[in-house]
């Protein structure tokens, strides 16, 4: 995990620019080598679950470019007949498919796990782009390989003019204030709603991007306020005892307000159910994929059968793709926990969640002292390709 963003620690950024505003750590991976390579992304993007775009603009002589999007997946012909400038290849949740990239994700563990997303690549000829525009989440945008200048600009909101005729959301109007060049090794970090603009300094420009969830008021609203009625009665009504006689049967008086607002206080106000909704759906996939992890073995494990491959050398591991958080209910009681891994709520010892969502690897060590309910939760876990064997033997995240 980081502890410093260049030479400032990660407790000074926390406090003065997350969620604030924008900041260039030169050298944040010094010597940093892209574990893929151009052809290695673009293959990516031919696979069938994986989500990829390619964006390509043509600039018009003193007019305004014209975007054009297309959605994955790709075929080699779609790659050879592109111009030799101004696009960009995107491939989304990279991280659930190759492991160096999804080690990078251990970098950024200073910010809650739930809150992670996933590692997007893009790569761009020169002055490839996706147009200025913001986004509703922070980002760290990683330099792999090439050159790209940022521009930031204006604070935006769903009321900032976009073009026209385009599927992109790309800003009618960017109003740059600061402007660098980023090399390999480079990162800089925009908080939501800044408007920033990324254009490809030379050919071979590689960018990592390290987004992070944030669920919007509605969405909020509405999923909590689905999830708690599901749990209610049809007996539970709207009752007004102790009505008074109104001068005009039309009016909506303040006490059926306050009796309304009772209501919807009543049942929101249940931190049990909030933690709960939160758990499962900050830990649910976002992709088609992300709940069909690719296991080691082909076998459904029964009971604990597991421990004794795991005696015989081989770890447990958590999969690419998998999403694991957890939460103490009750602060006095240190021995039990709800444990949250992909959309999914288990009653869980305490020290065994903690383990689960710190580390990334386990040995017969740590798993052979568990009590026969915790070794049910790893058996659920393999079954469930969240957890795999990983017979090579591998050490201790």
């Amino acid at each position: 995990m980081l502890t410093h963003l260049g030479d400032m620690p990660v407790e000074t950024f926390l406090k003065d620019y997350w969620q604030q505003k924008p900041l260039l750590i030169r050298q944040a991976f010094p010597n940093f080598e892209s574990p893929l390579d151009a052809d290695e992304i673009a293959g990516l993007a031919l696979e069938q679950a994986v989500e990829s775009r390619l964006i390509v603009e043509k600039p018009k002589n003193n007019q305004a470019s014209s975007w054009q999007l297309e959605c994955g997946p790709f075929k080699d012909a779609d790659f050879a007949k592109l111009p030799p400038s101004h696009w960009t290849l995107l491939v989304q949740a990279v991280d659930h498919y190759v492991p160096e990239v999804a080690a990078l994700l251990d970098e950024f563990r200073f910010i809650p796990n739930w809150r992670l997303d996933d590692v997007m690549i893009s790569y761009a000829p020169n002055g490839g782009s996706v147009g200025p525009h913001f986004d509703y989440y922070d980002v760290f945008l990683l330099q792999a390989a090439g050159k790209r200048r940022w521009q930031t600009g204006q604070v935006c909101s769903a009321d900032s003019p976009r073009l026209k005729d385009t599927p992109l959301s790309i800003l009618q109007k960017f109003v740059g204030e600061e402007d660098w060049v980023l090399e390999p090794g480079d990162m800089l970090y925009l908080p939501p709603q800044l408007a920033h603009w990324g254009v490809a300094d030379g050919d071979g420009c590689m960018t990592y991007s390290f987004g992070f969830r944030a669920p919007s008021h509605a969405d909020i609203l509405t999923e909590v306020a689905q999830d708690i009625s599901s749990t209610l009665s049809n007996d539970q009504r709207y009752t007004d005892p102790g009505l008074m006689l109104q001068d005009n049967p039309g009016e909506i008086s303040d006490a059926a307000i306050a009796q309304l607002k009772a209501i919807v206080q009543q049942h929101l106000d249940n931190p049990a159910a909030l933690a709960d909704w939160l758990g499962r759906t900050m830990t649910e996939g976002k992709y088609s994929q992300d709940n069909e992890h690719e296991r080691e073995q082909s076998e459904q494990w029964q009971g604990d059968d597991w421990l004794e491959v795991v005696s015989d050398g081989a770890d447990i591991e958590r999969n690419m793709g998998a999403r694991f958080a957890y939460r103490q209910p009750d602060k006095n009681n240190t021995e039990q926990a709800h444990l949250y891994v992909d959309g999914t709520a288990y009653a869980c010892d305490l020290l065994l969640a903690q383990q689960l969502c710190q580390q990334t690897r386990f040995n017969a060590e740590q798993l052979f002292d568990l009590s026969d309910a915790q070794h049910n939760i790893i058996t659920e876990l393999l079954n469930n390709g969240s957890l795999c064997i990983n017979e090579g033997g591998l050490e201790l995240a």
